[in-house]
C-alpha cells in the first residue's frame, strides 16, 4: 500500500514519507536549530548519570515523550505521558531501558501553536495552568497572535527542508517575548483553532489543495 501511495503523483499535504522523516524528535531538534528557532537545552539519552547531571545542571527540567506512542494501562485503557517537571531524584536506574528526552523548562507565560499552511501562517496564543496544556481542554483561553517575521521564515525554512506542505509548531512564550522553539508536528491537528478563534484554515487548505496558495 505505500509503494501505491508513494506512485501518486499529486501535492500531498504531507506527503507519506516526508511526515515519516519529520516525526523523529531528534531530526526535528537538529533541523529547529538549523534553521534559527530558540530551542531549550535538551538531552536525548538512556544513561542514567548523564540524566541526572542535566537535571542538576539546569535550574527546572521537562520530560518529553520522544514517540507520540499508543500506550495503554494494566487495564487496558488508553494511558498519555504528559510533558512534566522531574527532578534529579525521579531518575533512578530504570532509564537505561530505553531512550528518553529531557529539556530545560523555559520561563514561560503561555504556549503558541504556529499552524503552517503553505506560505500562510496563523499563530494562536494558548493560556493554560498546566505545563502541558493537553491536560484540560476545558481550562484553556485561546487568542490569536501576530508571528513574528524571523519565527514564520524559520517556520516556512523547516517545512521546505523537510518537503513538508503543512507543520503545526508549538513554541513557550517567554516573559521578554521570546518564542522558544518545542515541536512540529506534520500531521497535527488545526480545526479546533479556527472553531475557537475564527482563523481561515480551512479556506487555507482548500487553496492549497487547489495550488492557489503562492
Amino acid at each position: 500500500m505505500g509503494g501505491v501511495l508513494s506512485g501518486i503523483r499529486a501535492r500531498w499535504v504531507n506527503h507519506i514519507w516526508r511526515s515519516l522523516e519529520a516525526d523523529f524528535k531528534p531530526a526535528q531538534l537538529t533541523m529547529a536549530r538549523e534553521v534559527g528557532f530558540v530551542v531549550p537545552p535538551t538531552l536525548v539519552t538512556n544513561v542514567p548519570e548523564d540524566a541526572r547531571a542535566f537535571a542538576v545542571a539546569h535550574d527546572r527540567v521537562l520530560y518529553k515523550p520522544l514517540h507520540a506512542s499508543e500506550l495503554r494501562d494494566g487495564d487496558g485503557a488508553l494511558s498519555v505521558i504528559w510533558v512534566d517537571e522531574v527532578k534529579p531524584d525521579d531518575l533512578d536506574d530504570s532509564i537505561g531501558t530505553t531512550l528518553h528526552m529531557f529539556q530545560e523548562c523555559v520561563d514561560k507565560v503561555a504556549d503558541v501553536r504556529t499552524t503552517v499552511i503553505g506560505q500562510r501562517v496563523f499563530s494562536v496564543r494558548i493560556d493554560s495552568p498546566h505545563i502541558d496544556w493537553r491536560r484540560d481542554y476545558d481550562a484553556v483561553v485561546y487568542s490569536v497572535i501576530d508571528t513574528p517575521d524571523e519565527v514564520a521564515n524559520a517556520c516556512r525554512s523547516y517545512l521546505e527542508r523537510f518537503g513538508l506542505l503543512f507543520g503545526a509548531f508549538d513554541f513557550g512564550l517567554g516573559r521578554e517575548g521570546e518564542w522558544y522553539w518545542y515541536e512540529c508536528n506534520s500531521g497535527g491537528q488545526w480545526h479546533w483553532l479556527e472553531l475557537e478563534t475564527g482563523l481561515p484554515m480551512t479556506a487555507a487548505i482548500a487553496d492549497l489543495l487547489e495550488r492557489r496558495d503562492d
